[in-house]
């Protein structure tokens, strides 16, 4: 994993704070750590859940996010899949207009 980190700024309801600081406590860690780790986690079990592949998919498939983007969220080998089926549309696009 990558140590270089990016500084970020939110806003989230008291709270949710109040809880993450309660648990830091407990775990002895600070509320970035605690935060980083829900973060972390929460974009672990998005890239395994298939509704929300396919909605990635289809951000993939619209030009919405870049193959770079894409391999971040999927993974490689899912992102290459992806890729290779983007290309096989395109070309089917392209082939049924030019048959049209």
């Amino acid at each position: 994993m990558s140590t270089d980190k990016k500084r970020v700024q939110f806003r989230a309801p008291d709270r949710l704070i109040d809880r993450a600081d309660a648990l830091a406590a407990v775990l002895g860690e600070d509320r970035t750590d605690v935060l980083v780790t829900a973060l972390r986690e929460y974009l672990q079990d998005a890239a395994h859940d298939d509704a929300l592949t396919q909605e990635i998919a289809a951000a993939y498939y619209d030009d919405e996010i870049t193959f770079e983007q894409l391999k971040v969220l999927v993974g490689a080998e899912e992102a290459a899949n992806l890729r290779v089926l983007k290309q096989q549309l395109d070309e089917d696009f392209i082939d049924g207009v030019a048959d049209a």
